[in-house]
């Protein structure tokens, strides 16, 4: 009797992330990752269910380890203005590589879009909970917008920049707060 083989799900992942971002979304398929992976097709059908669902599992772990740095830097019990402040904190941490995974998360969004809900759930709970009426709030939301913003500019390779200029533009988004 064969030993059951076991497949690192995150291996797997991190595999299907890297096919996106070296060949594009259109590459990411299930005999591409299998092959890469050195699994069965079938294997991977078992670990992920669809392609929409391997797409799925990247947007859920890009989405974890998004809120376990926004943990680290938002105190506990927090107001929408330290939410804010460790939101901006956090998009300005990531570094160069994890910039590149999201991006590849996104590529691949744009081939399974009933997953793009998910983003835009994320979004709107941070950016549509800004009241109109309140200069606070509306600086609040601007300043995310304005980091979210160079967060893809600079992820997409539109804007180049050093660390010290990358600082300097989120202490600047800081201030906006």
């Amino acid at each position: 009797m064969g030993r059951t083989r076991t497949i690192d799900r995150d291996k797997v992942l991190d595999i299907a992330e890297q096919i996106v971002l070296r060949d594009g979304a259109t590459a990411l398929t299930f005999d591409a990752v299998a092959k890469a992976a050195g699994i069965t097709k079938g294997g991977l059908q078992y670990c992920f269910g669809s392609k929409d669902d391997l797409i799925g599992a990247i947007v859920e772990r890009g989405a974890k380890f998004f809120e376990a740095e926004l943990a680290r830097n938002t105190p506990p019990g927090a107001d929408g203005l330290a939410r804010a402040k460790g939101y901006i904190l956090t998009s300005g941490q990531i570094d160069e590589a994890t910039q590149a995974k999201y991006i590849g998360m996104l590529i691949a969004l744009l081939q399974a879009p009933e997953q793009m809900q998910k983003i835009r759930d994320c979004y709107a709970e941070w950016i549509t909970q800004a009241d109109p009426c309140s200069e606070p709030e509306r600086r609040i939301r601007t300043a995310l917008i304005a980091a979210e913003g160079a967060f893809f500019l600079r992820s997409l390779g539109l804007v180049t920049m050093d660390q010290a200029g990358w600082d300097a533009v989120f202490a600047d988004i800081l201030k906006l707060l």
